[in-house]
């Protein structure tokens, strides 16, 4: 499926969830698909996005890393349906909303935490998904970088 298909049916399920163990389920899912993405993008993306790519999947690698894996049908791992990265602008775009919405459903259940483990895991992945979106974002701006450049100086 494509990145940007699996980006919104993310932000669709991450809005839908309600209770808090929901929640940590899909901010797991939105992160596992920012790896893949940035797996993708590392490997055969545009040249200038590879080292902040790999940097993304560092980054939301460690965000899955302080959430407790959900228990999934492999079928229902949204990362593992990733196929295509055919407009790198309009994923990178749509995954940059999607972290910024895990952050913000993050900070819902942290201040809702009932324990001190739950209210630190999201702590951590709050900090995960909002550098995870800063590379997204730097992401953005190199490809922008070598649009106008492509515009100015097309080739001959």
């Amino acid at each position: 499926m494509d990145a940007v298909r699996l980006i919104l049916k993310s932000r669709r399920a991450l809005a839908d969830s309600g209770e808090g163990r929901t929640i940590l389920a899909e901010v797991w899912q939105a992160q596992a698909l920012a790896q893949a993405i940035g797996s993708r993008l590392a490997v055969s993306g545009p040249p200038e996005l590879r080292g902040e790519a790999l940097g993304l999947t560092e980054l939301a690698g460690r965000g899955c890393g302080v959430l407790d894996a959900p228990d999934l049908d492999p079928g229902d791992l949204r990362a593992a349906q990733l196929t295509d990265l055919d407009d790198a602008r309009r994923a990178l775009l749509d995954l940059g909303v999607l972290l910024a919405e895990v952050g913000i459903a993050l900070v819902g259940v942290a201040s809702a935490a009932a324990d001190e483990g739950t209210y630190w895991q999201c702590m951590e992945a709050i900090d995960a998904a909002d550098e995870s979106r800063d590379r997204v974002l730097e992401m953005l701006r190199k490809l922008a970088v070598r649009e106008e450049r492509e515009r100015v100086l097309p080739e001959r």
